[in-house]
């Protein structure tokens, strides 16, 4: 039994002088109540509690403990109700890490719009692509693109990832629109260097993965070069709606082969277990959930 388990059923016994009475507020048996006094009296190696058939009192030595761990009791309970209250009500940190071409589209604005919502939260935002370590550099969610294969971490799917073939009015016009992703082939294509070399997309045809080798103009880490690279008419990118959603509405890239494009692209929230007992990452993954699958790309209300 912990020791201050015990201290606080002796606080009881103590403050109303009857075992009988502490059972009843401590929702114990009475003769559990007298165990544990007589188990801390053991500890302390003194008496506690002079005991009669009638009345219980303290000794010298049980005054000094009622009065030296009342402040400690009270402090630990205070310190209790506050983690608990914290545990319920999001506040603090938030660290989140997404990959680098989030932070061009509208995930900035969602996460500005979840600290309106929620004032008591701060937000530490890790651009990267490579595949964090959230145990090791301390992330609390990992905002990922495609399979997530790690058993330790608990993913929770935000929507799918509408994936886009598209390029620039004047490219099309030029080169002619595609009628079958294998006509991609012929084409300019601006890859992402995680393809390598001899970049291959892949394609959904009737239910059936569809691989395409395509010739890479330019490859980068990065998509945003590649878009900016698209609309100047210089090749054919096949990225995440989210990225391009706003130049394809504006008219700046035209999207093709819609019926093809793949559909077991997702975007997860990957975390630790241990982590979702933060109020704070419960209310965002909440939060991600609702806003993220409104529509083709990331929408603001």
């Amino acid at each position: 039994m912990d020791s201050l388990d015990l201290i606080r059923t002796f606080r009881e016994v103590a403050s109303h002088g009857s075992f009988s009475q502490a059972a009843k507020r401590l929702d114990m048996s009475k003769a559990t109540v007298s165990k544990y006094v007589a188990e801390l009296e053991t500890r302390f190696g003194v008496r506690l509690l002079n005991r009669s058939t009638r009345s219980v009192s303290l000794t010298d030595a049980g005054q000094l403990l009622l009065e030296r761990s009342t402040p400690v009791l009270e402090m630990v309970e205070l310190t209790q109700a506050e983690l608990q209250e914290r545990a319920s009500q999001p506040g603090g940190r938030l660290r989140i890490s997404a990959p680098h071409g989030m932070g061009n589209g509208e995930f900035p604005n969602l996460l500005a719009d979840f600290m309106r919502y929620y004032p008591d939260v701060s937000i530490s935002l890790q651009l990267t692509n490579r595949t964090v370590d959230l145990a090791e550099e301390g992330i609390d969610v990992d905002i990922r693109s495609g399979p997530v294969e790690d058993a330790n971490l608990i993913v929770r799917k935000l929507r799918r990832m509408e994936m886009v073939v598209c390029a620039s009015p004047i490219y099309w016009k030029k080169h002619g629109k595609p009628e079958h992703p294998r006509d991609l082939a012929a084409h300019d294509a601006l890859t992402h260097s995680l393809l390598g070399a001899q970049p291959v997309w892949r394609f959904d045809d009737d239910g059936q993965p569809l691989d395409v080798h395509v010739k890479s103009r330019m490859d980068c880490t990065e998509g945003a070069p590649l878009i900016r690279v698209a609309m100047r008419g210089f090749g054919v990118i096949y990225l995440p709606s989210i990225l391009v959603q706003s130049h394809i509405e504006h008219g700046e890239l035209v999207p093709v082969l819609q019926d093809y494009t793949r559909k077991d692209m997702w975007l997860s929230a990957a975390y630790l277990q241990r982590r979702h007992n933060s109020a704070a990452l419960r209310a965002l993954l909440d939060f991600l959930q609702t806003r993220v699958g409104e529509g083709p790309g990331l929408k603001r209300k």
